[in-house]
């Protein structure tokens, strides 16, 4: 698995990745339901859509709006098995193991804690010539 510091560096290079933002909706919906519910609320969308060796629809199972967490799971390459092997170093074919899925919950929730901040002027992704 990539180190988290390396991970979110390469993500800013990304533009795709970096123009991931949470919008107002679901601003507020993490604001409303806390981002530990929230958190339970994505450590089911990886056991039930991520986890599996072969998820049902993989590289389309994870929708581009209407919860946090799916916003978050683009943002990080957290999206389907195709973007886990590119970019966290995680195999697919094979269930996540337990440290794999702690790893992935974890990109999600720096990815999520960094969307909280007040102050937006400190960018979760620096940006790059």
């Amino acid at each position: 698995m990539r180190d988290p510091d390396d991970l979110f560096s390469a993500l800013a290079r990304s533009k795709f990745r970096r123009r991931m933002k949470l919008g107002p909706a679901e601003r507020s919906y993490l604001a409303d339901k806390t981002l530990e519910v929230v958190l339970d609320h994505a450590g089911r969308f990886v056991a039930e859509r991520l986890a599996p060796a072969r998820p049902e629809n993989d590289g389309r199972q994870t929708p581009m709006r209407g919860h946090p967490v799916f916003i978050a799971q683009h943002a990080t390459a957290t999206c389907c098995r195709g973007c886990l092997a590119r970019w966290h170093g995680i195999a697919r074919g094979k269930d996540l193991s337990p440290a794999e899925v702690e790893h992935v919950l974890g990109v999600i929730r720096r990815w999520l804690e960094a969307q909280g901040v007040e102050d937006q002027s400190l960018p979760l992704f620096p940006e790059f010539p």
